[in-house]
């Protein structure tokens, strides 16, 4: 039997406002032990010195972290023309530079191309697993090898400013998987001028936004208190994307036990479709809707916090 995880069964999310400097992991750290939680996990990672919207998991709330992770979101970032960077951000090295400097026009011209499926090749500073081993290591190892271009959905790419001829600030709005140090990487590249991301912030992640989160400070001063809970978000958010289906009592009853249970059917929601099932406002499971009945993939036990 394995050990029981200390601390308490809460379930629900807390939005955090990230700063630059903790990774994504010591922001959920952080939120676990302020929360005295058992169990906590974050939608979508944040490098250490990007800033912005991290949604923390609590409890149940773990299992609809696919639902953000896949959701759309959205960034704001600065690019620095003129350099690249092995690291394709400011904390690298520069590794080529450039005197040409686009015209606002020719940075407009140049995005279209980066809309829609596109394929990127994400940067050989990050986690992606080559061989089993993640590139961060083999790229510090100075090992060669190569990274398979990946497809990302782009929804909308624009210049919302230009401060100086070597910046230039876009927002992008992304699909699952986007890395935005390789945007600027390869928009440097189809510019002929280089460029790497100098600063980042996520704005939204799914329902999810930054200026509804709580600072590192704020959840420090709050820690260990009944005022930091008063912040968390039911684990229902995180199902926004999906549709809500209602079951009825006895519909619950087996759909907590594993088995398809009974769903009052509405015309949002057609046979084959994935949706959530709930009993009087709260989750009970996500699945597939097939006649009348939902058959469920994830199951929730919603525990109560502590009084």
């Amino acid at each position: 039997m394995g050990r029981k995880r200390k601390g308490r069964d809460i379930s629900g999310w807390l939005v955090v406002d990230k700063p630059a400097g903790p990774t994504s992991t010591a922001v959920v750290n952080k939120v676990r032990w302020a929360l005295n939680a058992n169990k906590a996990g974050h939608a979508g990672t944040l490098d250490p010195e990007a800033t912005g919207v991290l949604a923390v998991a609590l409890g149940e709330a773990t299992k609809t972290i696919p639902y953000i992770t896949d959701a759309l979101k959205t960034y704001t970032f600065t690019v620095r023309l003129g350099q690249a960077t092995n690291t394709d951000d400011a904390e690298g090295e520069v590794i080529a530079e450039s005197d040409a400097r686009p015209t606002d026009e020719q940075i407009k011209d140049a995005l279209a191309p980066f809309l829609g499926d596109i394929l990127q090749v994400p940067p050989k500073f990050s986690a992606v697993k080559i061989d089993g081993q993640r590139a961060y290591k083999l790229a510090r190892d100075d090992e060669e090898f190569e990274i398979a271009a990946r497809p990302l959905w782009v929804e909308e790419l624009v210049l919302v400013d230009r401060p100086d001829a070597d910046h230039v600030v876009l927002e992008m709005t992304c699909g699952k998987g986007g890395y935005v140090r390789s945007i600027a990487r390869d928009l440097g590249a189809a510019l002929c001028c280089h460029g790497h991301v100098k600063q980042l912030r996520r704005i939204w992640s799914g329902p999810f936004e930054a200026e509804d989160g709580l600072s590192w400070d704020q959840i420090e001063e709050l820690a260990r208190t009944p005022e930091l809970d008063e912040h968390l978000l039911p684990l229902e958010n995180g199902l926004a994307e999906l549709p809500e289906l209602k079951c009825t009592d006895q519909g619950a009853v087996r759909l907590r036990n594993g088995n398809p249970g009974m769903v009052i059917a509405t015309d949002e929601v057609e046979y084959g479709d994935e949706a959530w099932a709930s009993l009087n406002g709260q989750a009970v499971a996500v699945g597939i809707y097939k006649s009348g009945e939902l058959h469920p993939n994830r199951v929730f036990v919603q525990p109560k916090p502590d009084a």
